[in-house]
């Protein structure tokens, strides 16, 4: 006679966790719906700055466009973004009939952190998943004379490096060298050459600013505005600068 199995008493690993989490991205605001007028664009920016979005994701806004839905290739653009190797994850803005018609190309409505529920309210006639991770809560503001937190990067940024300063202000002491990627969700300050790319003010803080001591970068970016090295116009090349933001326009000023 066989003895009875054992229970199994071994602890059990879970298989996954869900985590709310915050995270910097960029918003693609469509002022034409059109594909063939988007993503050429689009690649043209490319050539100037090679690297800047390959791979990232990227959030479709679609307050700036009033037509009707039908009007809008979704499927085209889709197509045309990932051949420029971005990768469109979801839709911000636009009214309730264009969020469901981009929902059917598997484009759901994105919600920032601490928006408005009647700007993004989930479409009617999407089918709701069976799990849905929850909405992080919005942080709570920092207390009076809280000091936001600084990251401080004591030696060069070489090509091919990112450095992201998450919640804070970036300091690099010393060279940004071209090909290289420095992010910061506040300032950054670079006390050498800034010559590779520069995204400052996260997603939506357009009181960033951007200051380097020797001014000739790829690309800079404050919130989501961004400008490569072709359109900074009359912008003091090689000189102390900062950058920041004058309404949606950026302001190229001296320092010293």
């Amino acid at each position: 006679m066989s003895a009875a199995p054992r229970p199994d008493t071994s602890p059990r690993i879970e298989p996954f966790r869900l985590r709310g989490a915050n995270f910097n991205l960029l918003v693609l605001r469509l002022l034409d719906p059109r594909p063939e007028a988007v993503v050429p664009a689009i690649g043209d920016q490319f050539r100037r700055a090679p690297g800047f979005l390959r791979f990232a994701p990227v959030v479709i806004g679609l307050g700036d466009l009033d037509m009707p839905p039908g009007q809008v290739d979704f499927a085209g653009l889709i197509e045309g973004l990932r051949g420029l190797e971005i990768v469109p994850i979801g839709t911000t803005g636009g009214t309730p009939a264009m969020r469901n018609a981009a929902m059917a190309f598997g484009l759901p409505p994105i919600r920032a952190l601490g928006g408005k529920e009647s700007e993004e309210a989930p479409p009617v006639a999407a089918p709701a998943p069976a799990a849905v991770a929850p909405e992080p809560a919005a942080p709570p503001p920092p207390a009076p004379g809280m000091a936001r937190p600084t990251m401080i990067v004591d030696q060069p940024v070489r090509a091919g490096q990112r450095v992201w300063a998450q919640g804070g202000d970036l300091i690099v002491t010393g060279t940004v060298n071209a090909g290289a990627e420095v992010i910061a969700d506040g300032n950054i300050h670079v006390y050498g050459a800034l010559r590779g790319r520069a995204i400052a003010g996260g997603g939506d803080k357009a009181d960033a600013r951007i200051f380097a001591q020797n001014f000739d970068p790829e690309l800079i970016s404050i919130a989501g505005y961004y400008a490569v090295r072709e359109g900074l116009g009359g912008a003091p090349i090689g000189k102390a600068v900062q950058v920041r933001l004058t309404g949606e326009r950026m302001r190229f000023d001296p320092i010293g």
